[in-house]
């Protein structure tokens, strides 16, 4: 081993302390999936996040579903490893007095109540801000502070809708909704990448941030192509199923074992190289209802039946290895199932055991790793697993806490 290649920390200690945001503490007053997803992620690379839940039941995304061994929702799996529970009563003074507490030793406080709602509780950014002009305060929410829409619901299914999400995903005579909470996890992706944005500034002129981050403005940037398409030629992308509005081919073709592949031409090399190393036939690289990646997808529908004709008579394994021996990309149009099974998964050993109050579960390591240092991945935690430790943590004594509990101020 050379010096320039660093042995990977495998201890959680050693490793905690090569990951960047180590000692970075972030306080989420959070629930649903947009911000546990942001949180989830600085957890990830090391950052203390304190989840505040509420005392009846915390955040509702642990009710999801029980799917997880029976008792525990997958979207609060997916989302809530290596964090602490707090669980707090906000409508008490007390209860207030402990966030206050909280989130003068945070670096990061993150929320994604109704619009206005964390402002009312006494925990606006501008009156946080006031008196840690350090703090870096993040505000989630489906539409913004501001607008018509400012106090709109807005789940992801309702913002995927708003930006024309789903009038570009579907067959031509259904619309459909993203499969994955994209809204979600876009405004989540944003929230993250902002958070490390004010780090890094904080760290070179000592200020940090108001930071607002809503799902619609998220996934409007992801329908940019779509909007210009619609912007400059006046036309609506039409839904094409799986396959590219303007590329072709492009789409999945049925193999004789009864599974499809999925089959992407980005361009007229790609053409010749499947027509005459997959398709058997060089002929279609000059003709011209064939030749450029126009024609073909004016005449889509007899390149597809071109391109099925032959898929149909192979076998899966047969015609990916022939599309990857041509150089055509190709992939299996796999479910849930071949997800769990990849043996790309396998091989760079991505899998990890994290504990959860049912148990340990298998989850799969962050696509963001270190190259000295794996990610964090404790355990998902129960509801207010962690209240006491971290009101001790905050001064308070034993008969103190238990008086909090008794009065329901805490859980």
């Amino acid at each position: 081993m050379t010096a320039a290649e660093p042995e990977r920390e495998t201890s959680s200690e050693g490793a905690g302390s090569l990951l960047p945001l180590a000692g970075v503490t972030v306080v989420a007053l959070e629930q649903a999936v947009a911000a546990p997803f942001a949180t989830r992620q600085l957890a990830d690379q090391g950052a203390r996040v304190i989840k505040v839940e509420r005392v009846d039941g915390g955040d509702f995304a642990r009710a999801y579903d029980s799917a997880v061994r029976g008792g525990l929702g997958t979207h609060f799996a997916w989302l809530n490893r290596s964090k602490e529970s707090v669980a707090l009563d906000l409508k008490r003074d007390e209860g207030r007095a402990i966030l206050a507490d909280l989130v003068a030793g945070a670096d990061v406080f993150l929320q994604n109540l109704a619009p206005g709602a964390a402002a009312r509780r006494g925990f606006g950014a501008d009156v946080l801000r006031a008196r840690d002009p350090r703090l870096i305060a993040v505000d989630m929410s489906g539409y913004g502070a501001s607008g018509p829409y400012r106090d709109k619901r807005a789940y992801d299914m309702l913002v995927q809708a708003e930006t024309g999400l789903i009038s570009v995903t579907g067959t031509p005579e259904t619309p459909v909704k993203a499969g994955s909470p994209l809204a979600d996890i876009a405004a989540g992706m944003y929230a993250f990448s902002g958070v490390l944005a004010a780090l890094v500034r904080r760290g070179t002129t000592g200020m940090g941030a108001s930071i607002e981050i809503t799902m619609f403005d998220a996934v409007a940037e992801w329908m940019s192509q779509a909007m210009y398409t619609t912007l400059y030629t006046g036309a609506v992308p039409p839904r094409t199923r799986l396959s590219h509005p303007v590329i072709a081919p492009y789409d999945a073709y049925p193999t004789a074992d009864g599974v499809d592949v999925v089959i992407g031409v980005q361009n007229d090399r790609g053409w010749a190289a499947l027509a005459t190393g997959v398709l058997g036939r060089p002929d279609l690289v000059t003709d011209p209802e064939y030749a450029t990646n126009r024609a073909r997808v004016r005449n889509r529908e007899k390149v597809d039946a071109i391109v099925a004709g032959v898929t149909s008579r192979m076998a899966r394994d047969e015609l990916l290895g022939r599309l990857d021996e041509a150089g055509v990309a190709g992939a299996s149009l796999n479910d849930g199932h071949g997800l769990i099974a990849h043996p790309q998964l396998a091989e760079r050993d991505r899998w990890r055991e994290v504990g959860s109050p049912v148990g340990d579960i298998r989850a799969l390591l962050p696509p963001i790793t270190f190259a000295d240092a794996e990610p964090r991945m404790d355990p998902i935690p129960a509801l207010g697993e962690h209240t006491d430790a971290v009101l001790r943590e905050l001064g308070r004594d034993r008969e103190a806490i238990a008086a909090l509990r008794a009065a329901g101020v805490i859980a």
